[in-house]
């Protein structure tokens, strides 16, 4: 087993309950155990301004599964729950499920990019990242603690 951090994000159609019913839907992913759940948080979007605040949370999964095995349940779930993918960039969505970290890996593929692209320079994924593994290191060296203290926490606000 290898522990997996999943960020989640939504701001269409009820996101509180998006953000649930993924949740659900984790706990569900054959080969794997939904372990634990930080806070809910709001964010400020970081695309288009006109678009309403996300809620977003960090979820901690073990899993037998292979990094790509493990994109394809998420993106599974984000189309179960109405995702559709659209050409604008941090536009608004029902559903995003992205992988953070998978164990101590570092991956560089087409598909999936481990530790997760400017996953340092996002506070709705730091922060709630540190309540489940405050003591946390990523796999190409960096703490967690460093990218916090260089992240600060503007516009964003603990449910």
């Amino acid at each position: 087993m290898e522990r997996v951090y999943i960020g989640l994000g939504s701001n269409l159609a009820e996101p509180l309950e998006q953000l649930r019913g993924a949740l659900n839907a984790l706990a569900q992913i054959p080969q794997s155990q939904l372990v634990d759940v930080s806070s809910f948080y709001v964010s400020d979007p970081l695309g288009p301004p006109e678009q309403p605040r996300y809620v977003n949370a960090v979820a901690a999964l073990d899993t037998t599964l292979t990094p790509l095995e493990l994109l394809d349940a998420l993106q599974a779930i984000e189309l179960n729950q109405g995702r559709q993918r659209k050409a604008e960039r941090w536009g608004p969505r029902t559903l995003d499920l992205d992988i953070l970290l998978f164990g101590q890996r570092l991956l560089d593929e087409p598909r999936l990019k481990v530790p997760h692209y400017h996953m340092h320079a996002r506070p709705f994924v730091l922060y709630p990242l540190a309540e489940l593994a405050p003591e946390l290191q990523l796999a190409d060296g960096r703490r967690l603690s460093e990218l916090l203290s260089a992240c600060p926490c503007e516009g964003l606000e603990r449910l």
